[in-house]
């Protein structure tokens, strides 16, 4: 693939947020510091040395203390969020070690660390201050049962669903050879990065930052590929990218291909529940059967989405509960065909778009139950089994051509 724009360069981009308050005054440190926050793609301010104001020490979202200057803020108060960093150079005196830490008792501080075996814990804690630590991104994986099953167009209508309600949302085009999402979207015109300027990303990337990086289309962000020559993302840029995402909260949706390799395992790895979308038909079901064997080696939480198909033929097939059983996965909702679906899309019109179609009558009813849980993976168990379509489910889309 294409691209360089690693993660340094994507939180340098002119979005940092307001970040940490560094107290010291050793010009060493503080570079490295500062190089971290930029990792975490925050904007830190600097008190060289106390005394403070007591509002610049309670407003910031952390305060990282330099060893140098932790034995001066006895009189500023305990609160929460302090880290007190060093280098590993100035505790090579065990005498030095316990009056560090006797200073971090004193003024509250929740760890103490060195660089630069503490870099990347660090810049974790710094991002997470300045995102918010607030519940994971409820994260759906779409995956056809068959070629042409329709696996990208439901994705987008879930995605344009959730973010017609006002939810959060990123959309994830997780199949390269599939045409880019932002086609379908009528958006590959839009500025904005595409996965290969993602390549080189590694760590951690700055959920806020990747967002706003991204073409907007239709009150969502979508991730997707490029018309450029076909270049795989390595596993580790997939970890980082869509771990980022997932920070932000909200709803992600990924459109993801079919065949499991390393790359698409690291992106099951984010989901917390997959739908298996399944012409009614037997060859598809069949063909069902093999995709499910391979997205259950890495996700545990698989269920199938029975679609309807049109043509002759089409109502002889095998019934939702039958599919279900045959591919040997729970049953997530029975969707039929939906007649001038095909003929939307030719004309650009967002899968989904119709409110009292089948396909944004499915979709709302998979996102009501799914917000009946709580949240995703990171709010408990009953985030992801409440997202039960079943025999329950409201008619949807099914069948809708890639």
């Amino acid at each position: 693939m294409s691209g360089s724009s690693t993660s340094d360069q994507l939180v340098r981009s002119g979005e940092e947020r307001d970040g940490p308050l560094l107290i010291t005054e050793d010009e060493e440190l503080l570079d490295d510091l500062l190089r971290l926050c930029a990792a975490a793609g925050a904007l830190p301010h600097v008190a060289h040395r106390p005394p403070l104001r007591k509002e610049e020490w309670e407003s910031a979202p952390l305060v990282v203390v330099g060893a140098d200057a932790a034995g001066r803020l006895s009189a500023t108060g305990r609160r929460a969020g302090v880290i007190i960093a060093g280098r590993d150079a100035d505790h090579a005196d065990h005498a030095d070690d316990v009056a560090v830490l006797r200073q971090a008792v004193a003024i509250g501080a929740e760890r103490v660390l060195a660089l630069p075996d503490g870099e990347r814990w660090l810049v974790d804690r710094i991002a997470d201050a300045v995102e918010g630590a607030g519940p994971p991104a409820l994260t759906v994986g779409v995956i056809g049962g068959r070629g042409g099953a329709g696996a990208s167009t439901l994705a987008a209508a879930l995605a344009f669903t959730a973010a017609r309600t006002g939810e959060r949302t990123l959309l994830v085009d997780g199949d390269p050879l599939g045409g880019g999402l932002d086609v379908l979207l009528g958006g590959e015109q839009e500025k904005g990065l595409r996965w290969p300027a993602f390549a080189e990303s590694r760590g951690r990337v700055a959920g806020g930052a990747l967002a706003e990086s991204l073409p907007r289309l239709h009150s969502l962000r979508v991730l997707s590929w490029d018309r450029g020559a076909e270049v795989a993302i390595p596993p580790p840029a997939v970890r980082a990218v869509l771990a980022a995402a997932r920070r932000r909260g909200g709803v992600v949706v990924v459109d993801l291909p079919r065949r499991v390799d390393g790359t698409v395992a690291e992106a099951l790895a984010q989901v917390d529940v997959g739908l298996l979308l399944v012409p009614a038909e037997l060859r598809a079901v069949a063909a069902a059967r093999r995709v499910a064997d391979g997205v259950r080696a890495v996700l545990r939480d698989v269920r199938v989405v029975a679609c309807g198909h049109p043509g002759p033929g089409c109502g002889g097939g095998p019934t939702a509960e039958e599919i279900a059983r045959l591919v040997g996965l729970p049953l997530a909702g029975e969707l039929p065909w939906e007649a001038g679906l095909s003929e939307d899309l030719a004309r650009g019109r967002v899968p989904g778009a119709r409110v009292r179609g089948p396909l944004a009558r499915f979709c709302a009813g998979f996102w009501g139950r799914a917000r009946g849980g709580g949240g995703g993976r990171g709010g408990g168990a009953g985030a992801v089994t409440a997202v039960d379509a079943g025999r329950g489910a409201e008619p949807g889309p099914g069948g809708a051509p890639e």
